[in-house]
């Protein structure tokens, strides 16, 4: 059987599909998006009347498959990834991520895995490697089947809000003032994030907490942690909601990583553990009927957190939380090719009055490290942004856990020290990458992280974002009017 064979006939699927029809008869819904994620996180997909359900989840629909690149063209002119002459995926829907879409009930949504074409010459019917959630599912299920653990995760994902002028274009400007935690500049935005709550709460996104951030417009909402695959794809949710919202009040939802100097930029804190047993249970959100179907709304919960501390000194985590940092620790300069992956993201870590993690170092909740344990059981990798594709994050590090858990790494002490501080006292400390293009040749040195990317991945993501740097290299900015126009005579 073919990859894609295997992934229609796995068990259960069946029963998941005739639940959806159930669904969709109960909710009234004639019409779905069924979705997969591009290299850079971006949604993409097919619309498709929902009485073609069945048809849709047994044959799948066929795409270019540029559209893992956003169907976006290089400073040359040829399509990123895959020219014109390549053929066409097939996107299979997986059943158990179909929900009703809040804003408009007519219409569901589905995220789907993608394959080679059945008609390749090549491995036809495989597994489409530039699939970036298709392969997060895979390394998943082999990290699991070797270690026995599963990854766990919760982000905190910033965002600005700003505001539009009459036309629709930006004002350059964020609806509120930038003061960190103010509930009354909090308040200013409560018809925003009311109606962002009330949309992920349908979607089966568990919110937990919020605040007004220290920029202009800028809030962190965030929802329960979960597997590192549902995370994902809740993040991807998440996103989508804030462009609706964004719509419906004439606002503009910025993921964009520094879109003004002199304020923080919004960073999307990555937490994360490690666990062993634990139950998947639904939570149904106050919602007595379901506007989707379970597994949209299940979050894992108990087992044994292998993170916790072993010993009496609660901020050193346990020995596979020891040897998990270190995995990241030794890679963490390829992974910053991923965690800020933009021209942009790299404003962030210059901009160093803002906390920025520059840091390849580590230590117990210090925010100047580019790891911190954040708390007894889990750790926050701080060097990823709101533009990041938490589904190659994942991925990545999982390679980076597999490589410390297996060959038994040092991450070396922690850092309690102000790091600005270690330095000037003599401690060496390497930075992280401050360009793209610098992160980007960290990664291509680096076959551990690389093979997170497999085949046909990280040559589409090395493509597009070779050809971002390249691009920007050969850019004039307003910077460059500002300084060099009438520098002479």
């Amino acid at each position: 059987m073919t990859d894609l064979e295997k992934h229609v006939s796995r068990p259960g699927r069946e029963k998941l599909v005739k639940k959806v029809r159930e669904k969709i008869d109960e909710l009234g819904i004639t019409y779905i998006f069924f979705q997969f994620i591009s290299v850079t996180g971006r949604v993409v997909g097919k619309g498709i009347p929902a009485a073609h359900w069945e048809r849709t989840a047994e044959k799948g629909f066929q795409l270019v498959y540029g559209a893992t690149a956003n169907l976006f063209v290089d400073r040359h002119k040829n399509y990123i990834g895959y020219g014109p002459e390549a053929k066409e995926l097939v996107g299979i829907p997986d059943p158990e991520t179909f929900v009703q879409l809040p804003w408009d009930k007519r219409v569901g949504r589905v995220f789907c895995t993608c394959f080679r074409n059945r008609e390749e010459r090549e491995n036809p019917g495989g597994h489409l490697t530039s699939d970036c959630r298709g392969n997060l599912r895979i390394f998943h299920d082999e990290f699991k089947k070797k270690h026995g653990m599963q990854l766990r995760i919760g982000t905190e994902p910033e965002m600005m809000w700003l505001t539009r002028n009459q036309d629709g274009t930006p004002t350059g400007q964020g609806f509120s003032k930038p003061y960190c935690y103010h509930i009354d500049q909090f308040e200013s935005l409560r018809p925003v994030f009311m109606k962002v709550i009330e949309y992920s709460n349908a979607m089966g996104l568990d919110m937990i907490q919020g605040d007004h951030e220290d920029a202009p417009g800028q809030l962190e909402l965030n929802w329960t942690y979960d597997d590192v695959l549902r995370n994902a794809d809740r993040l991807s949710t998440y996103r989508q909601i804030c462009a609706q919202v964004a719509r419906e009040h004439g606002l503009i939802a910025c993921f964009m990583t520094k879109p003004f100097m002199g304020v923080s930029a919004s960073g999307c804190h990555t937490n994360m553990s490690l666990w062993t047993g634990g139950k998947d249970s639904v939570n149904k959100l106050g919602h007595k009927s379901l506007p989707g179907v379970d597994d949209v709304f299940t979050y894992v919960s108990g087992g044994e957190n292998t993170f916790m501390p072993d010993t009496k000194d609660m901020q050193l985590p346990g020995k596979i939380g020891l040897l998990s940092i270190a995995g990241v620790m030794k890679h963490l300069a390829a992974l910053t090719a991923i965690g800020s992956s933009t021209v942009n993201s790299y404003r962030r870590l210059w901009d160093q009055g803002f906390w920025a993690p520059v840091y390849a170092d580590w230590g117990y909740q210090n925010r100047t490290c580019g790891l911190r344990v954040s708390a007894p059981g889990r750790f926050e990798y701080r060097s990823v942004d709101s533009m990041h594709n938490p589904y190659l994050m994942g991925a990545g590090l999982l390679k980076a856990f597999d490589h410390g858990i297996t060959d038994k790494l040092d991450p070396g002490k922690p850092e309690s020290r102000n790091i600005y501080e270690a330095k000037k006292a003599g401690k060496d400390v390497k930075k992280l990458p401050l360009s793209l293009g610098e992160a980007l040749d960290r990664l291509s040195e680096d076959e551990v992280i690389k093979s997170a990317m497999p085949d046909e991945m990280y040559k589409v993501f090395h493509w597009y974002k070779n050809d971002e740097w390249e691009k920007f290299l050969g850019a004039t900015t307003q910077w460059d009017l500002d300084t060099y126009l009438d520098c002479l005579p």
